[in-house]
């Protein structure tokens, strides 16, 4: 067997904190606050395969990916760098609420301080400030290595990064869905102003919900709250994709949904797709270690492009 070759590091925006350039999204791991313990074989596979970064988030399951998480780091601490999340829930209006929340997640997870931790959602009316401040307390307490944000859109990260910038706290990244069938950080401005503050676009569901990698097909869509965004006129535009996604990952001898994730990877942002066992981790990492061409990225953005 050949050996694993080690993915080069990344700068996670200004940070100083240096990640594999394919993350893993944990948003199913665990249920109803308990953990659980089969997804340790992902957790091993991943850093078996280089990758150290893992997104979680305290409502993820009730609490239960950090448990599960706190678990795999206990047993197999490695390396993993871990990302976590405030959600400001109405209730929360100060923000000596998110250092509270913040101790939470660290009780969970099983440690004393979290490497990147972020606001899931810029949820009025607490001003942003209020939490980019409360942010800046968190890296300054030593608790939260580095500070960042979540489905933020341009005018509100501009306001994040220029309120950290003041506390002397870089915004580090900012997480938003982003893939193949879903370009609007390419359409809004978001990706150009990412790279000119210097701020890692983080993509969730960079796999298009599954269609991308064959999981879901028009003609099987996901069922329950997924079903009402596609509709059969979304549908119809994911056939053309899914195609030259073959086409193109087969001149490469890549699968499409190892395509799909590379495509994310040459716009410069650091996908995070969710992997529930080791088979899905190395799937995924299929992805890294090559580069589709120019060519290849502007035929798969022209397929693109109305999504």
């Amino acid at each position: 067997m050949a050996e694993q070759t080690v993915p080069e590091r990344i700068n996670l925006g200004a940070s100083g904190l240096r990640v594999s350039p394919l993350g893993v999204g944990t948003n199913q791991w665990g249920s109803d606050g308990t953990p659980d313990p089969e997804r340790k074989a992902a957790f091993d596979a991943a850093l078996a395969a280089g990758i150290n970064f893992f997104d979680t988030a305290e409502v993820y399951t009730k609490g239960g990916s950090e448990k599960t998480l706190g678990l795999c780091l206990k047993s197999s601490p490695g390396n993993a760098v871990i990302a976590t999340k405030f959600m400001p829930m109405p209730a929360r209006l100060r923000g000596s609420q998110l250092i509270g929340a913040l101790r939470g997640s660290l009780e969970r997870l099983g440690l004393e301080r979290v490497d990147l931790y972020m606001i899931h959602f810029p949820f009025p009316p607490i001003p942003i400030k209020t939490w980019m401040d409360a942010l800046a307390d968190a890296v300054g307490d030593g608790l939260a290595r580095a500070a960042g944000v979540s489905n933020y859109n341009v005018k509100q990260m501009r306001l994040a990064h220029a309120a950290l910038a003041g506390r002397g706290v870089p915004l580090a990244s900012n997480q938003v869905d982003y893939s193949l069938l879903e370009r609007g950080p390419e359409r809004s401005g978001l990706l150009a102003a990412c790279r000119e503050l210097g701020v890692t676009l983080v993509a969730y569901r960079p796999l298009g919900y599954g269609f991308l990698g064959g999981k879901y097909t028009p003609e099987n869509p996901p069922a329950g709250w997924h079903a009402a965004r596609h509709n059969p006129s979304y549908l119809k535009k994911i056939p053309p994709i899914a195609a030259l996604l073959r086409d193109i990952g087969r001149a490469h001898g890549k699968t499409p949904s190892q395509t799909a994730l590379n495509w994310v990877l040459c716009k410069g942002a650091l996908p995070i797709p969710g992997a529930r066992d080791a088979r899905h981790v190395r799937e995924n990492a299929g992805a890294l270690g090559w580069r589709l061409t120019d060519d290849e990225v502007g035929r798969l953005d022209e397929a693109s492009k109305y999504h």
